[in-house]
């Protein structure tokens, strides 16, 4: 299939892949395991909801006066009127409904044909609930946020139950200025939106509210931000321009930025190539042409440092753990430092941010947190955190179960003793 993110290839049955799709959720949610052909999008997806009862409804968090005040100071209040006009009348006449999510999945609107309000009410789909992938399972809004790309979910796709009758596509939008995700913009209805039009409707949608927001919110000249977050080549964003970088780039911004009273070529050499392939001559070619990147007012040298302001993704998690906040810290992880860098100064710093805040999540012993860090790469198999939110969860709780059996399968894989896990566990 060309696009790994839409659900149905051309030419595909849709009824024979809704019976596929079936088949292997419930070998899924029976072994753990998701044979035939199930998109890799959505197998993972399954891997990071299965804590989750799938005959669970997503939970309602905000009601009323509190939802009303919430959603007046969202930012992307200020674009909703684009999101009526772009996708509120094809809403109402195709029989589906246009939703809007924060950066949490909390739903902070729904809006369509009456009767399909209705339905999707049955489902907790309605404005205040949390439709992220850890509270709701696979569903198009939750999953494009916990990936951070548009996605469609196709019917049986979907982990819970009580979704499996919907078909959705959803698109995440970020803050022009500082790249934070806020949310997504979603479309949910029946079998009819699997197709590409639906998925390259979102798309223009989140990229026009991303415009307009940048339009009322202009960069603040000179002031440079990175993202190197979860992905493998770093972007660059200043006054109003973004470049994406190489990974060698990508590395020696990274160090230069953990590094702001600055680095020889030596240091970065090493930082770069460690002992044993340290060249000098290489490490003055590359940031000769990281200069001509970035421009002159950006990069110094003697020693090599960045001028004036740059703020980078991964010093806001650092500094909100320096705060003592590994909730909000959490919610600014976006995944690995340029997770396959092999530089050693940028391994040193990946390692070190991770273990930081995995420290931090499970000093608070927050399920909630403790869910939500093994739901990160570097948490998926962490045996210390399953063992945390085992404990941290309450006997009758319906993920307890599952935590439970992900402990003993990671203690298998270690070599551990079952009764140390269990031990550990609290089970």
């Amino acid at each position: 299939m060309a696009d790994p993110w839409l659900a149905l290839e051309l030419g595909a049955d849709p009824a024979e892949r809704i019976a596929q799709v079936a088949a292997a959720h419930e070998a899924f949610l029976t072994v753990g395991t998701a044979p035939g052909r199930v998109r890799d999008v959505v197998r993972r997806s399954w891997e990071r909801s299965a804590l989750l009862d799938p005959e669970a409804t997503a939970p309602v968090d905000l009601t009323d006066d509190a939802l009303v005040d919430y959603r007046a100071a969202h930012p992307l209040a200020r674009v909703l009127p684009l999101f009526r006009d772009l996708l509120g009348g094809i809403a109402f006449d195709g029989a589906h409904l246009m939703a809007v999510c924060d950066a949490h999945g909390r739903l902070l609107w729904v809006e369509g044909h009456p009767g399909v309000r209705r339905r999707a009410e049955a489902m907790n789909f309605v404005p205040g609930a949390r439709w992220d992938e850890a509270h709701a399972g696979t569903n198009a809004p939750g999953t494009a946020l916990a990936v951070d790309h548009s996605v469609q979910i196709f019917a049986t796709e979907h982990f819970s139950r009580r979704v499996q009758r919907w078909t959705c596509a959803a698109a995440p939008i970020h803050d022009p200025r500082t790249g934070r995700l806020l949310g997504a913009v979603d479309i949910t209805g029946g079998d009819h939106l699997a197709n590409p039009q639906s998925l390259a409707l979102v798309r223009a949608t989140a990229r026009a509210a991303e415009a307009e927001l940048a339009a009322e919110r202009p960069s603040e000249p000179g002031v440079a931000t990175v993202l190197a977050l979860g992905r493998d080549e770093a972007e660059l964003r200043v006054d109003g321009r973004r470049v994406r970088l190489g990974r060698r780039h990508s590395e020696l911004l990274v160090l230069l930025l953990e590094h702001p009273e600055g680095r020889s070529g030596e240091q970065l050499g090493l930082d770069l190539y460690g002992d044993d392939r340290l060249h000098p001559v290489t490490v003055r070619a590359e940031l000769s042409r990281l200069r001509r990147v970035l421009g002159p007012e950006l990069l110094d040298s003697r020693p090599y440092r960045l001028r004036g302001t740059v703020r980078a993704d991964f010093r806001s998690v650092t500094a909100l753990l320096d705060r003592g906040d590994p909730a909000g810290a959490l919610d600014a992880y976006t995944g690995p430092l340029l997770p396959t860098s092999d530089a050693p100064g940028v391994a040193r710093l990946r390692r070190l941010i991770d273990g930081q805040l995995r420290a931090a999540v499970l000093a608070t012993t927050d399920p909630a947190l403790l869910a939500a860090w093994t739901t990160t790469p570097a948490g998926a198999d962490d045996l210390a955190a399953w063992q945390a939110l085992a404990r941290a969860l309450p006997p009758g709780a319906p993920r307890r179960p599952l935590a439970v059996a992900r402990v003993h399968q990671l203690a298998r894989e270690y070599g551990l003793p079952r009764a140390t896990s269990l031990q550990r566990s609290g089970d």
